[in-house]
């Protein structure tokens, strides 16, 4: 299964960075500073430090992040498959159910996706299997695991702040009937383990302040707005059932084995599954969620494909169907996994990726043809795919503007990218360039079509031009119009 898993995801990887949080990583690669967004907060302090390591031996941003998540991928399945196990053992059907939650996960297509591609969730769910195999020990009479349980928290965290939130329960939970002395020890084990990472990346990040600052930024800017006290009951409700269609894009045929589910399994690996799952569960409903960050609950992966891998086995073992058409319904399940993954009209899937891939490159190339560097500016969106990020990184020898701008603490300011390195200013000169390319979002997609509509009509008519190259439309200005986007971060004349 590591194997299977190894070549899944090496075969189909990503070529480009996926997106703008994946830019993000590979910038901090360079110059770690959450307060301009490399990485953006909180920070994924570990992450960057683990990227470090993969790029001295791959020389490639996206290849050194790509290789991190595959081999967190081979971690899951191997975690889960002994997760499984140990859940499972005192059933007649328990390697079966082990083998069954590894396939599970083997073709999951949000797993598969999220193995290809440089973002962090694989890696938390890698962890999030750690921690729950090593706090089911500790929970069923193994106190001495509570010290690898509370190491993998403290590691997960440093990956993604967010898992301590999402995990913590767990850990406390599985202590609390182990011998005070030891449960004190792992709760002491934890602090040191954070403290050991927590310390360093406030000195890399300017100080407590300095990261404060910027954590709170990102904050008000987007999960803020989007929580249950900031936001109708009715958004809450939206994403339950976000939740319920993630969960089927993750496992695909798989979500319907609770229905044919046995009462055999015991109600104390209930409430643990429970304990494990609430915690996010009630996170991503009435704090942040979005189908474009479907990965976040990649960390509620684990429990899920030991649980399906249990009804599957049990299913398998019990059903009256002949064993070839038991075989047939297997292999139908799995067929219809890969094709989620290989076609879906989603953005996950790989021949999105494949396409977006296609068309960032085509893009970089156009614009080097249209613009010269020395004297045109890139104004690139705050959007997922092919946005500033994007521009700045892959046309490095420009100077790559984010529209819009952003607030700071008694005025608002620009990020800008040059070299590959980011810089958040609250004024700029521009005199010294001539023009502006709009670098265009994704060309799939009326909400994109709508939004650069909405920008095209801010500029008086006759303002923007419009150039042609192999299908594609590039819109230039005079950046004397800059203001009409800038109005407060952008001067014109010299200093």
């Amino acid at each position: 299964m590591i194997a299977a898993t190894a070549l899944t995801r090496f075969a189909f990887r990503s070529r480009f960075l996926y997106d703008i949080d994946s830019v993000n990583f590979a910038l901090a690669l360079q110059r770690f500073d959450p307060s301009v967004h490399q990485p953006h907060p909180p920070g994924y302090f570990l992450y960057v430090c683990l990227g470090k390591l993969s790029n001295a031996v791959f020389h490639d941003a996206n290849v050194a992040l790509v290789a991190i998540s595959i081999l967190a991928s081979c971690g899951t399945v191997a975690m889960i498959y002994l997760l499984a196990s140990a859940w499972f053992a005192s059933a007649s059907s328990g390697r079966a159910a082990a083998a069954f939650a590894g396939l599970i996960f083997v073709c999951s297509p949000l797993a598969w996706f999220h193995g290809t591609v440089a973002l962090t969730y694989i890696v938390e769910a890698f962890f999030s299997a750690c921690v729950g195999y090593f706090c089911w020990r500790v929970y069923s009479g193994a106190s001495l695991f509570i010290f690898p349980a509370a190491a993998a928290l403290g590691l997960a965290t440093g990956f993604r702040q967010s898992s301590l939130v999402v995990l913590a329960p767990l850990f406390l939970f599985s202590i609390r009937r182990a011998p005070r002395r030891i449960a004190l020890s792992g709760i002491g084990a934890l602090g040191l383990v954070l403290i050991a990472w927590f310390i360093p990346m406030l000195y890399a990040a300017g100080g407590p302040h300095a990261y404060a600052a910027s954590l709170w930024s990102l904050w008000r800017l987007v999960p803020a707005r989007q929580t249950v006290f900031t936001s109708s009951v009715f958004t809450s409700l939206a994403r339950v059932c976000l939740i319920v269609a993630i969960c089927a894009l993750s496992f695909g045929p798989a979500v319907l084995l609770p229905l044919c589910a046995s009462k055999s399994a015991n109600g104390r690996l209930k409430t643990f599954t429970w304990i494990w799952l609430a915690p996010g569960l009630l996170l991503f409903t009435f704090v942040y969620l979005k189908f474009v960050n479907s990965g976040y609950l990649l960390v509620l992966l684990p429990p899920a494909c030991a649980w399906l891998g249990f009804w599957a086995a049990d299913w398998y073992r019990h059903s009256t169907l002949p064993k070839t058409t038991r075989i047939s319904v297997l292999i139908a399940a799995v067929a219809l996994n890969c094709a989620i993954f290989l076609r879906a009209p989603l953005y996950f899937p790989y021949r999105e990726v494949q396409r977006s891939e296609q068309e960032l490159a085509a893009t970089v190339k156009d614009i080097r043809q249209i613009v010269n560097p020395a004297g045109t500016i890139l104004v690139g969106f705050d959007s997922h795919f092919l946005g500033y990020r994007h521009a700045g990184y892959y046309l490095p020898e420009y100077l790559t503007l984010q529209f819009p701008e952003v607030p700071l603490a008694s005025s608002t300011g620009v990020f800008t990218m040059r070299h590959q390195d980011t810089h958040l200013v609250s004024r700029l000169w521009i005199g010294a360039f001539r023009d502006f390319l709009l670098f265009p979002l994704p060309s799939s997609g009326n909400e994109y079509l709508a939004y650069m509509q909405r920008i095209q009509a801010r500029f008086p008519p006759g303002e923007l031009h419009v150039t042609v190259l192999n299908g594609r439309e590039f819109l230039t200005g005079p950046v004397s119009a800059l203001p009409v986007l800038f109005p407060n971060a952008i001067a014109i004349e010299a200093r």
